[in-house]
């Protein structure tokens, strides 16, 4: 379903890293559409530069990167970026994947975590108007559905 989106250039689309897909990475990266994900414990790479992470923050790593996996760089022939970060309130330390060479590592690892907060919204939807699954699916048709829902958990409280 990702590959039949159509997103504007400068878009930041955060995703899962269950739905690691190299080709659709580099689809994203040649129209101009960034992304923003976790990567895989076993994704193969080697390293090409090593950048200074900033302090005091919670950054351990970052680092720009090449696929090396079988067909990965096939896939995604472009030099990404990885970022190691230490969770705040676990200290688990969280490795992202990115190709936006600009925005600070810091916030990088920002715009993953919002990410939570999009994820707790849908779960409130499903539980308390029992959404199983949207009826449409063009972008007017979920953001009719998302305002209908919200108007509704308003009415409801």
């Amino acid at each position: 379903m990702a590959h039949q989106l159509a997103f504007a250039p400068g878009t930041v689309v955060v995703d899962h890293r269950g739905y690691n897909d190299y080709r659709l990475f580099a689809e994203w990266t040649k129209t101009g559409v960034f992304f923003v994900t976790r990567l895989k414990a076993n994704a193969q790479f080697e390293v090409v530069e090593e950048r200074e992470p900033p302090q005091p923050r919670r950054i351990l790593k970052d680092q720009a990167i090449r696929l090396t996996g079988t067909g990965a760089q096939e896939k995604c022939p472009y030099r990404l970026r990885r970022i190691e970060a230490v969770r705040e309130d676990t200290g688990d330390i969280l490795v992202f994947l990115t190709h936006h060479h600009d925005l600070g590592a810091s916030t990088i690892a920002a715009v993953y975590k919002d990410r939570w907060q999009i994820e707790l919204f849908f779960k409130a939807l499903k539980q308390n108007l029992k959404i199983k699954t949207f009826i449409g699916t063009s972008a007017h048709a979920v953001k009719t559905q998302i305002w209908t829902a919200l108007i509704a958990m308003l009415l409801l409280r």
